[in-house]
């Protein structure tokens, strides 16, 4: 045979050899590479990179399979062990807490107790809200136990514990390239702001093991270009897709189905308190009476939602069927301006009081599709009792909070996340909170949250819920639009890729493409 006989010949058996390995049902890399585009992850929501001893960067950590927590929530919003075996509550104050024998870091190294420990007080010394919820003063480790010892009473400890800053990570591996070690099914060799190449943890603790080569996490923040991405095959699956482009693949069950849940995450507007004009309750009544929370969960949310009342959904216990709020009234809002001294003196269609319009600046972020809209909802809706709103969408938004150039700020809070009220009042209302945005500041609210926290048991935790849920409508501090209906897209190939209503727990074990 000549050069080129022998060429030709060793090409043909390169072809039926790789064709025979994908009928015997090989995939290839491309095959079984899982590529995910979502509009929750970036700087704006403070989440990029793996590492959840920072800002909110363990979400990202949880919900992309690098790391896990010592309890986890089961779909009911109950509380589960994960890599702990289980607990004793020893007293009041402290917590004993055994990690399963099996459990181990990605790069092999078993995770005792005094690795729990290690991350512990690595977040307690790096995060911003971990040491007000944990209020931990020690920690103990011998063998595969951790104890915990708090400064006072934390009835919710163990649901603080399995927040995404909770993923336990071996921090003696330090952090390199933005990746940490974690525990969980895939481990991250590239995060970027926009994007988190992970692959398969070989030494993965857990009974049902990581099937996928490669997982692939884009930020895809534009709701069009998502669209497009997921039409046109180039993802797997997608999350966040505008409403409107929902009804698309809801319609072709042929080429796509769908994952949804009811979650927590509330679309809420609070009142800067440090703004004049604001101070009066009539003015703050007087805006949440003229919101339709009816119409813009309707129509611009194409009903993926539910009106909201207070920060909680009526799935749970201490949830929108237990509070009320002021109800959508137009001609009410406007008598309660009146009342307060304002009215069109000129004619140009906006109330004035002493010679200046109500004239107010909204804030809020584009990377959550919602926000947006929520925005020009309101916005027309003030329109019509003459209140002028200037909005303000930014994803550089957290640089206006700085320096208070706002009036209104409007963002996405999952409001339950721990299956605990207390997560919200602490972190959002409670005078002093990291993000109590409105600088609301009620001695009612402080008062109830100080009974709250040393409250053990649900039904009796749910009551004070209840009332402070109660106490922040009656002094209209906020307004609550809607809760938000997750949505996942995915091919019909892709199993064991479900929406959860915590939020978190998006890439599992579980996770995996089948068999064309």
């Amino acid at each position: 045979m000549n050069k080129k006989h022998i060429i030709a010949a060793a090409t043909a058996l390169f072809v039926a050899a790789a064709v025979a390995g994908c009928g015997n049902g090989h995939k290839t890399a491309e095959e079984n590479t899982f590529v995910y585009g979502t509009v929750a992850y970036g700087t704006a929501m403070e989440n990029a990179g793996t590492n959840p001893h920072e800002s909110y960067v363990g979400w990202s950590t949880i919900r992309y399979g690098i790391g896990e927590t010592l309890f986890r929530f089961d779909e009911n919003m109950r509380l589960v062990p994960w890599l702990a075996e289980g607990f004793e509550q020893t007293d009041e104050y402290t917590v004993k807490i055994t990690v399963k024998d099996n459990a181990v870091f990605s790069n092999g190294n078993k995770v005792t107790g005094a690795a729990v420990k290690a991350c512990l007080e690595d977040l307690l010394a790096k995060h911003d809200r971990a040491p007000k919820d944990l209020k931990i003063d020690s920690v103990t480790a011998d063998g595969q136990t951790v104890t915990i010892h708090s400064s006072e009473k934390v009835p919710a400890l163990l649901n603080y514990l399995s927040d995404p800053y909770g993923c336990i990570i071996d921090v003696e591996a330090g952090e390199h390239d933005r990746i940490v070690v974690g525990t969980g099914p895939y481990k991250a060799v590239k995060v970027t702001d926009t994007q988190i190449d992970l692959v398969r943890n070989e030494n993965y603790w857990g009974e049902v093991k990581p099937s996928l080569d490669k997982i692939i996490v884009k930020s895809i923040p534009d709701g069009d270009t998502l669209t497009m991405a997921m039409q046109n095959g180039e993802l797997d699956a997608a999350q966040g897709l505008p409403y409107s482009s929902l009804e698309l693949f809801k319609q072709d069950e042929a080429k796509y189905k769908l994952s949804q849940t009811d979650t927590s995450r509330v679309y809420q507007a609070a009142f800067n308190y440090k703004t004049p004009e604001l101070q009066d309750r009539r003015i703050r009544q007087a805006i949440s009476m003229a919101v339709d929370k009816e119409a813009f969960t309707k129509v611009l949310l194409s009903g993926n939602g539910t009106p909201a009342v207070g920060p909680f959904p009526a799935a749970l216990p201490f949830g929108d069927e237990t509070v009320r709020a002021v109800p959508y009234d137009l001609g009410g809002a406007k008598k309660l301006l009146a009342e307060a001294g304002y009215s069109d003196t000129d004619g140009d269609g906006y109330v004035d009081k002493d010679g200046k319009n109500l004239e107010l600046n909204y804030l809020t972020y584009t990377s959550r599709q919602e926000l947006p809209l929520l925005a020009e909802a309101v916005q027309f809706s003030l329109s019509k009792i003459g209140i002028k709103l200037n909005v303000n969408a930014t994803d550089n938004y957290k640089a206006f909070l700085k320096n208070g150039d706002y009036d209104i700020f409007a963002k996405a809070i999952v409001t339950a996340p721990t299956g605990d009220p207390e997560y919200y009042f602490t972190g959002h209302i409670v005078p002093g909170a990291v993000d109590n945005a409105g600088f609301y500041d009620s001695p009612q609210i402080a008062a109830m949250e100080r009974e709250l926290h040393n409250t053990y048991g649900a039904a009796a935790r749910s009551a004070l819920a209840i009332k402070m849920s109660q106490q922040i409508l009656d002094d209209c501090a906020l307004f609550y639009a809607s809760h938000l209906r997750m949505t996942f897209v995915m091919k019909p190939n892709i199993e064991g890729f479900t929406a959860h209503p915590s939020d978190y727990y998006e890439i599992r074990p579980e996770l995996k493409k089948a068999n064309s």
